[in-house]
């Protein structure tokens, strides 16, 4: 693997330091070797030019669907019923082996030419085995970081995780790789007889954490929280993702318990699982991690999540003064703080902060550099934590390294083929299409408006109602 040094750069070590003007990071193997000025290097060491630019560390998203990405975009008008609906109840068994593999490639390729290192790869489309092993080889034959987070949308989390199918899987592909984590992915729907608690014993002899969707308006809610609370299944390791219904009760047993939230703004604004509960959060003290879900609706990169999750807090934050007859003078949410959602917040949540989610020496060189001389967008750089946040894109990654490998670079992916990529997403779509039908498909993408519903003049600035708006 040999030695990198990234050069001149502004670097976002994401340790509490303060970003460190004009500073170079050395890599030697799979490990951050010495930060700071002007470094002496080993002869033979690959120069990557950082000046105008940002190093960071690689970015964690711990939430994502990642056998849907060849669908990109399908869904863009949905609501989480319509998602619903499409994946559990009509369309989800019409994805082969062959169709995970694909939109497993897809999202793996995408998250790492946006800057995301680890990826949780949130499977639950994973029908057999079969569709597992898929899973795992688009994993693998893509140069990222990803924890296998396996689920079953079609059966009930105690009938899948009991299969001996299900064991042969976790012992012949679960080897303890450091590039391959792996979780239970279910949800819990707060049914008094908790059946899932079947699932969570499998979890615990496994001795791997769970994630479940936690707080989805009408779907997750408190009552799924206390039942894992009195049954002793909540732990540090427990990752709950959205979790934006929620009360104060179940807000004080996760922080009593050690674990964390997956926070996916673009999600919960849009499909309806609830506002997104930052502010609540923060309230509680409870570790924060970010994600983007889908990308069947949302951006697949972390500098939506971190822009999306600014703006929802203090959005929320006025909006709360306002009723008030008050006015925000300091915003309580701050860039550097998403920033740290989105790395170190990701590391924690995995139990990777050892490790991973900041630069230090010692420490696995999973390192981003953002830089672009070509846009007007990326200089001047005078508050690097807001530059990210607000100003960077997938576009200014320049340079991506996952345990010391450069896996992109000069703003292209290194050893990954994306021309073959595409023909397998193409044949996913080709597939999906005569499964469905052309009249399903169309009507899929562009969902049924009740006629109640549809304004022809929303706003409130007038009073003019035509025959179709049938109420306020």
């Amino acid at each position: 693997m040999g030695s990198v040094v990234l050069r001149n750069g502004t670097v976002l070590t994401m340790d509490g330091r303060q970003p460190l003007v004009d500073h170079d990071v050395l890599v030697a193997d799979d490990r951050i070797a010495a930060i700071g000025p002007r470094l002496e290097v080993p002869e033979g060491t690959v120069e990557i030019d950082a000046t105008n630019g940002i190093v960071m560390p690689g970015m964690i998203d711990t939430h994502r669907h990642m056998w849907q990405t060849a669908m990109r975009g399908y869904g863009a008008d949905w609501t989480l019923t319509q998602y619903f609906v499409w994946y559990y109840l009509e369309w989800g068994k019409a994805f082969r082996p062959e169709d995970v593999h694909a939109g497993n490639l897809l999202g793996a390729a995408e998250a790492l030419d946006a800057g995301v290192t680890t990826t949780v790869d949130w499977s639950h489309g994973l029908q057999t085995t079969d569709h597992a092993d898929a899973a795992v080889d688009a994993l693998q034959a893509v140069p990222g970081r990803f924890v296998l987070a396996y689920g079953n949308i079609q059966d009930s989390p105690a009938a899948w995780t009991a299969t001996p199918e299900f064991r042969d899987f976790v012992s012949r592909r679960i080897t303890g790789d450091d590039m391959l984590g792996f979780q239970l992915a279910f949800d819990v729907t707060g049914d008094p007889s908790f059946p899932e608690k079947a699932a969570f014993e499998v979890a615990r002899e496994l001795g791997v954490p769970v994630t479940t969707h936690a707080g989805v308006w009408g779907a997750t809610n408190d009552d799924g929280i206390r039942l894992m609370y009195d049954n002793g299944f909540m732990t540090p390791q427990s990752i709950y993702v959205h979790a934006a219904t929620l009360s104060a009760d179940s807000y004080h047993r996760i922080a009593a318990t050690g674990g964390s939230i997956s926070v996916s703004t673009e999600s919960e604004q849009s499909a309806g699982q609830g506002y997104p509960p930052t502010w609540e959060i923060r309230e509680h003290g409870i570790p924060v991690s970010l994600s983007m879900d889908t990308s069947v609706w949302w951006s697949g990169d972390l500098f939506s999540a971190m822009r999306a999750t600014l703006g929802a807090d203090r959005a929320r934050e006025h909006m709360a003064a306002h009723a008030n007859n008050d006015t925000v003078t300091h915003s309580s949410l701050r860039a550097e703080q998403v920033v740290q959602w989105a790395t170190m917040g990701g590391a924690r949540a995995l139990g990777r902060a050892a490790d991973l989610g900041s630069l230090e020496v010692g420490k696995k060189a999973d390192i981003v550099l953002l830089r672009n001389e070509d846009s007007p967008a990326m200089f001047p750089i005078l508050n690097p934590y807001g530059h990210v946040a607000f100003q960077a894109q997938r576009s200014d990654v320049d340079t991506v390294l996952v345990d010391g490998r450069i896996v992109k670079r000069d703003h292209k992916l290194v050893g990954v083929d994306l021309g073959s990529i595409r023909a397998r997403v193409s044949d996913t779509v080709d597939h999906l299409r005569a499964q469905l039908g052309e009249e399903a498909w169309a009507k899929g993408m562009n969902p049924d408006i009740p006629e109640s519903k549809v304004l022809d003049n929303p706003y409130t600035y007038t009073e003019y109602r035509g025959d179709t708006r049938t109420s306020v």
